[in-house]
């Protein structure tokens, strides 16, 4: 099936009062997208950010005649802000594979590669995370997976218990299974990143060490590794949470913080844990360090 595709761009402040015309005309979904160059990094908690300026797009099907989408967003008063209509067909496509056409093989550090689908890594030696994440974010293609990635290659895992916080896809509790970890626990918030981290998990043959669960269902535990790649917010308010989960002498990784915020962050673990180790992919941090006690 083809649809017709109507966008258009408005301030913010109309991008819900469009949407809800939009949907009262008869579109099958509508979407925003950043009309300008406003990226928005940070939602507090509670928090739905918008760009300044929104592109909204609408799907109708092609019988649709855009004059009468264009009379809906006048009624009962005009959208003060909104910028002419754009008209355009769409082909249907498989739409949750589209990512696929330029995810290729992806290599972070020695020996740990990340493939879409059945497609094959160069070296024949490697360990292979397979994922095909759906609707939830993780590829390891974002700057601050891939530093978890990288060091989740050059750390010691066998038979140790390994908590992935903020799982997404999966992709960083996965990795940590194929790199011989004995058991990993997969928190998320977001109910998809719990199916979509279901899924990957028995794509990849490790459902069996891998558990998933919401927060409030998360089972006591101290574990050898914590990763958290979120945002500096949340980090900091979760330092209570993280480190009580890090055993003493245990490691913890954060991620998903830019250069200015990795300050603020370690001081709300430094009562507990030494992030004394930092690392920057693109303008994004990585800090690591032990919580206090026993060594290994």
């Amino acid at each position: 099936m083809s649809w017709l595709q109507i966008s258009f761009d408005v301030d913010s402040a109309e991008a819900e009062l469009a949407a809800e015309r939009l949907e009262l005309a008869g579109a099958s979904s509508v979407t925003f997208a950043d009309a300008g160059d406003q990226p928005v990094l940070e939602p507090g908690p509670g928090e739905t950010p918008l760009w300044p300026r929104i592109q909204v797009s609408a799907l109708f099907s092609l019988a649709t005649d855009p004059q009468s989408i264009d009379h809906s967003l006048t009624q009962p008063s005009p959208l003060n802000t909104r910028s002419g209509l754009r008209v355009s067909r769409l082909d249907d496509r498989d739409w949750e594979r589209e990512w696929l056409r330029d995810f290729v093989p992806m290599r972070f550090g020695q020996r740990l590669w990340v493939c879409p689908g059945d497609q094959q890594p160069p070296a024949t030696d490697s360990i292979v995370v397979r994922l095909d994440p759906g609707l939830a974010f993780g590829t390891g293609t974002h700057p601050t997976t891939a530093l978890c990635l990288r060091w989740l290659d050059g750390a010691r895992l066998d038979e140790r218990t390994v908590v992935d916080y903020g799982c997404g896809s999966g992709i960083l509790a996965i990795a940590a299974a194929l790199l011989g970890a004995r058991r990993v626990i997969a928190i998320d918030k977001d109910p998809q990143a719990l199916i979509a981290s279901r899924d990957n998990a028995r794509r990849n043959g490790v459902e069996r060490r891998l558990d998933v669960y919401a927060p409030s269902e998360m089972p006591a535990v101290e574990a050898d590794v914590v990763l958290a790649n979120i945002l500096s917010g949340p980090l900091q308010q979760l330092a209570p949470t993280l480190t009580g989960i890090t055993r003493p002498g245990g490691q913890l990784v954060l991620s998903g913080l830019l250069a200015d915020q990795a300050d603020d962050v370690a001081a709300a673990y430094a009562d507990g844990i030494d992030l004394d180790h930092r690392a920057e992919d693109q303008g994004w941090i990585r800090l690591s360090g032990r919580r206090h006690g026993r060594e290994d």
